[in-house]
This record gives structure tokens, sequence and C-alpha cells, in this order.
């Protein structure tokens, strides 16, 4: 898995994660379209069959029977502590051409204001965060062909959040090798995937509109 170093910036990372834990290890569970979170214990879950590396992101299928077997995902780790801090993760459903996102962060942020996803082609309506535990907080969204594609012809993206003493704090992730990474996933779910309707994210706010 390819995990990419970075700095905050004039926030730091000790301050700005002061009234929550940092995210450990976190992985995605791939047993639907729509996981509840991206948290499983390394080694544990289902085979992994399938691991394509494409720039930062990280291409991977699974043995199970699945509407979604495969997954796109990158990590991000604190550049001074080594810990991880920020997954992104991408599934593709080919029976229903559905997308979701799902996006793990740090505690100590305002649930409320959820998350936004942006770059310099795309910026996403508010992601409103499904649940934390205790490595971190998720947001699960569905995206549409439209917002995968503009996201696509961007060149930077950052996660911007807001903490719980109200400062804003962006965390920056690559799209280096996410047009790669996308197509990749895209095919081997379509030659892996079962018919089963994928699983809802029961959130019609979190539906991804595009700009």
């Amino acid at each position: 898995m390819v995990m990419k170093s970075f700095g905050l910036g004039a926030v730091g990372l000790a301050s700005a994660l002061a009234l929550g834990a940092l995210v450990q290890p976190v992985l995605a569970k791939p047993a639907a379209a729509a996981p509840q979170h991206a948290a499983a214990p390394s080694g544990s879950g289902p085979q992994v069959t399938d691991v394509k590396e494409f720039g930062d992101w990280t291409v991977r299928c699974y043995a199970v029977s699945s509407p979604a077997p495969c997954e796109m995902l990158e990590v991000r780790v604190a550049k001074k502590t080594g810990q991880r801090v920020m997954i992104v993760l991408l599934t593709y459903a080919p029976q229903s051409n559905q997308h979701v996102m799902q996006i793990g962060v740090p505690l100590g942020v305002a649930l409320q204001n959820g998350l936004v996803v942006s770059s310099d082609s795309y910026t996403s309506p508010v992601m409103h965060f499904r649940q934390c535990d205790q490595q971190g907080c998720y947001v699960v969204a569905r995206m549409d062909n439209d917002s995968i594609n503009s996201l696509a012809k961007a060149t930077k993206a950052e996660l911007q959040l807001v903490l719980d003493d109200g400062r804003k704090l962006n965390l920056p992730f690559s799209l280096d090798g996410f047009t790669a990474a996308h197509n990749a996933m895209v095919d081997l779910a379509k030659s892996k995937a079962t018919s089963a309707p994928p699983a809802s994210t029961d959130t019609p706010d979190q539906s991804n509109q595009g700009n």
C-alpha cells in the first residue's frame, strides 16, 4: 500500500488533533459497495486476490461475493510521527454503475460541519460523517460518474474540515495515478462482481451531485 507523508502547515498536526487521537492503521472493509466505514485491522477480513499500484493509489480486489469486490485507496501519514491520518477509498459496482467514496479522518473534527473534497477542477457538496470509533471518523458518500470524471482531471486535491475548536483544516491528498487506478479498478470489478444490488448509503444528503 502506498503511504505518503505530509505536513499540515501553520496549524500543526499536534494542535490540530489535540481533541482526539490520531488515526491508527486504517484499512477498508471490502464486503459491500458501501461499507459502514473503512476500519479493519491489518491481516483480517477476506483474502486479497489482486493488488496493483498506480502512483500514490493502490487497487486491490478480494475473494468475496460482492457487487463491488475491488477498491482503490490512498493512505496518508503524518510526516513526523509516521501515523496514518487519512484514508480516501473508492469502490465501483458495475451492475448499478455506481461509485461510493469512503473517507477516514482523525477524531477531533466538528461532525456537524462534515467535510468537502476540493480540487482545481471539482468541489463536492458537504459530505456528512456517518460514524466515529476509536480510530477516527468516517464519511460514506455516493459519487456520480461526472464527479469522478471531474476529479480525474484535477492536479491537486484536499479534504476541507473544521475542528472542534472552530479552526479550519485542509488535508491534501495526491491524484498521481488516480485515473489509471480507477480504470484498473473498474475493469477488475466488471470481471469479478456479482449481480447483487449494492448496499445503500441510506443518506440521500451524502449523494454527490457534482459541482
